[in-house]
């Protein structure tokens, strides 16, 4: 598994034009072949009267999978750059279409290349992006009086915990990296006397919006 992902969270666009004609690029977060053709499907669909709906996906941590399309354009003038540039951008299990509405003037294989890769830059920046991090997650149990120092803690490491239950003793349920396990049970259970307890559980994927751990 990779430690950090980029993916998106939700459809996204952006558009550029070159020489008159219209470059629509429209991004879609997919996780099988399926998806990123069917998606590629509906985008032919609903722009029927473009002249080209060329296309590009990854998919996979490590981009396992890898597909594009030039869609009746010069050969690599367009899927390839379109690939490349979503492959530099470092998001994953992404597939883009960009639609072309040709303006009557001919752009040539470098003006070509240039455009297609423009649009998906846009189709990138119109984009919410997030970042998914590959954590473990812990229930940390402490008493009371050793909350506040464990809180603290939590702020000084930049974690925000899942969930907290207010019992007998106070549980915490936090998400962190798995590159930081070991170190960060050894400060907690330095900064706490040994007062608290861990219970492991599972590895997930998580990201951090609107000043909250979400588990994806």
């Amino acid at each position: 598994m990779a430690e950090k992902i980029k993916v998106l969270q939700d459809e996204g666009r952006g558009e550029i034009t070159e020489k008159k004609s219209r470059f629509i690029a429209t991004l879609r977060p997919v996780s099988t072949v399926e998806e990123a053709t069917a998606f590629i499907e509906e985008m032919k669909k609903k722009y029927w009267d473009a002249r080209h709906n060329c296309s590009a996906f990854v998919i996979g941590d490590n981009n396992e999978i890898s597909r594009c399309s030039d869609d009746g354009e010069p050969s690599g003038t367009a899927g390839r750059p379109m690939l490349e540039t979503l492959v530099g951008s470092g998001i994953h299990n992404v597939a883009v279409v960009v639609t072309r509405y040709f303006g009557g003037v001919l752009l040539g294989t470098g003006g070509l290349v240039r455009a297609y890769r423009d649009a998906v830059k846009a189709g990138i920046e119109g984009s919410p992006v997030m970042e998914k991090i590959f954590g473990i997650i812990y229930d940390i149990t402490c008493d009371y009086n050793s909350y506040g120092k464990l809180q603290y803690l939590f702020g000084e490491k930049g974690i925000i915990p899942v969930d907290t239950i207010y019992e007998a003793d106070v549980v915490s349920r936090v998400i962190i990296p798995l590159e930081d396990e070991e170190a960060f049970i050894k400060n907690v259970t330095e900064n706490l006397n040994g007062k608290a307890t861990f219970t492991k559980g599972e590895t997930a994927y998580y990201t951090v919006m609107e000043g909250k751990t979400l588990i994806i």
